[in-house]
């Protein structure tokens, strides 16, 4: 009973935490039912003094933060979710960064022991105090001694303690609010809270496992190989695990540190540049990018080369995506609307009864205004988010990929213009996308395609012996049901025979039923 009701409570706390705070006074009240506005104006008693002061963005991270890392991550996922929090919410979301008290460092060598087996002072020569702090783990430095028997620095991240404890404690508040949202608020339904509330324990779940984040350092360390610009720390897999995570140190600047980046010699629109080419590199070459490139996760080193961190929040694009993404792009500077509507209508996005000159209509009316204005005042963010605003009125279903895409670029695009406020996006990124359109949709691109379909039918008629003799068996088990009637084996025969004496005419009607799929599932496993 208690257990069921602590949910509940904890519940109840959070909406305390964040009335304190001023979330709710974030609500539009003219958009509210009369009940609502007033349960509103109940709940806003209890704001702090001051809080009004705030901006939204401010009163969201206050509040996120006071309720610890499930709320934290909750709010960092939401922001990669506008179709369910809303453009404005999502936009303020963006911002929230972790600002949490770093733990201490014995729980750190109590974690790596439990890890390995061994103590900390067999794995590093020097284990030091931490040097940053997140919600779900901290990073130390520390010095190893590598395959040469040299002294080399390392990052060390730890996982916080009981924290996977604490969020499995607050998933279930989550899950309680979200059940709530689509029995008692109607409109909810439509963005089904409890199958979001779902992605959110998956993605952290596999956040919270630090091979899986090493895994995506090696990959995109090996897809960002021969790039001078940009790469990935590279990883220590001896001294790593599910919850010790060491890699390469990064000697670098972090772009939060404009002053320091400046006084350094780098060129900062250069810079900028490189940000928005490796994020569209990543994404249409490699169809695998980095789905948290704020600043706080990208470092200059000394000779310019980008470095990026923290890859819990990878994003993927297969070859369907990357060609829509280069195609509309294209479009929009090409001008060719109706291009970009067909690809849309091609990729399956938009449904076929809807009209495709109608769209290319709507699509002109987001992509005329651009062309009047000086390339460095156009956003391409804003171009997509737009984009995707405009399919919803045509039906275009939530496509979770794209928008966590949409998402990470409105933040790489942020992070360039602070180093370069004059961006001019569409120059930047030309090379890159125009480079991906001749290799994929020129006569390379063709050959490619080709090469691929004759690789398709060669395995499927490899295959097909295999399939012949699976369905000379499926066909000589139907013809004899079909002469003598269905069979079993002698144990299924003799558990419903003794079922048979000890249950109701009704179950013995559910048991023959089972049978008869038990006897279907065989024949299914024949092959």
């Amino acid at each position: 009973m208690l257990k069921s009701i602590l949910p509940f409570f904890r519940l109840i706390i959070a909406g305390y935490v964040m009335a304190r705070e001023g979330v709710f006074g974030l609500a539009s009240l003219p958009d509210m039912p009369p009940a609502a506005r007033v349960g509103l104006r109940i709940v806003r008693l209890v704001e702090r003094r001051g809080v009004e002061k705030k901006a939204a963005a401010a009163r969201l991270s206050d509040a996120l933060n006071r309720l610890g890392p499930s709320y934290i991550k909750l709010g960092q996922f939401l922001a990669t979710r506008p179709d369910v929090v809303g453009r404005e919410a999502a936009n303020e979301l963006s911002s929230l960064q972790d600002n949490v008290p770093p733990f201490d460092t014995r729980f750190s060598i109590e974690t790596i022991k439990d890890q390995f087996g061994v103590p900390h002072s067999e794995l590093f020569e020097e284990f030091h105090e931490p040097i940053a702090a997140a919600s779900i783990a901290q990073v130390h430095s520390a010095i190893v001694l590598n395959s040469a028997g040299e002294r080399e620095k390392v990052a060390v991240k730890v996982l916080r303690p009981a924290v996977e404890r604490r969020f499995q404690r607050d998933l279930q508040s989550f899950y309680l609010a979200a059940r709530f949202a689509e029995r008692f608020i109607a409109a909810s339904r439509r963005l089904r809270p409890i199958a979001v509330v779902d992605t959110l324990a998956r993605s952290v779940s596999l956040e919270m496992d630090f091979r899986m984040e090493a895994a995506g350092l090696s990959e995109m360390g090996e897809n960002s190989r021969e790039d001078k610009d940009f790469r990935v720390p590279e990883v220590d897999w001896k001294r790593t695990s599910r919850s010790i995570l060491t890699m390469q140190w990064v000697d670098g600047i972090k772009l939060t540190n404009l002053k320091a980046i400046e006084e350094s010699g780098h060129d900062l629109p250069e810079l900028g540049n490189r940000v928005i080419q490796s994020f569209l590199r990543h994404a249409l070459r490699d169809g695998f990018f980095h789905a948290d490139m704020h600043q706080g996760n990208l470092f200059v080193e000394p000779d310019g080369t980008l470095v990026a961190v923290d890859l819990g929040i990878t994003g993927r694009l297969d070859v369907a995506e990357r060609r829509f993404l280069a195609e509309i792009l294209y479009g929009f500077i090409l001008r060719d609307y109706r291009r970009v509507a067909e690809v849309h209508f091609e990729a399956g996005y938009v449904p076929g009864h809807q009209d495709v000159d109608v769209f290319a209509q709507a699509i002109r009316a987001i992509g005329e205004p651009i062309h009047g204005h000086d390339a460095s005042e156009i956003s391409m963010a804003r171009l997509l988010t737009q984009l995707f605003e405009v399919t919803e009125l045509f039906d275009m279903h939530t496509q979770p990929q794209l928008i966590m895409l949409q998402k990470n670029m409105v933040v790489v695009e942020g992070v360039a213009r602070t180093l370069n406020p004059h961006l001019d996006m569409w120059r930047t990124a030309d090379p890159v996308v125009r480079s991906w359109i001749q290799s994929n949709l020129g006569p390379g691109g063709k050959i490619s395609d080709l090469a691929s379909s004759f690789g398709v039918l060669s395995r499927m008629a490899t295959s097909l012996p295999l399939l012949a003799d699976r369905a000379s068996k499926l066909s000589g088990e139907l013809e004899t049901m079909a002469h003598k009637g269905l069979r079993f084996d002698e144990a299924t025969a003799q558990a419903i025979g003794r079922a048979e004496a000890h249950h109701s005419r009704s179950g013995r009607w559910a048991l023959w039923v089972i049978a008869v799929s038990m006897a279907v599932l065989a024949y299914t496993q024949l092959g």
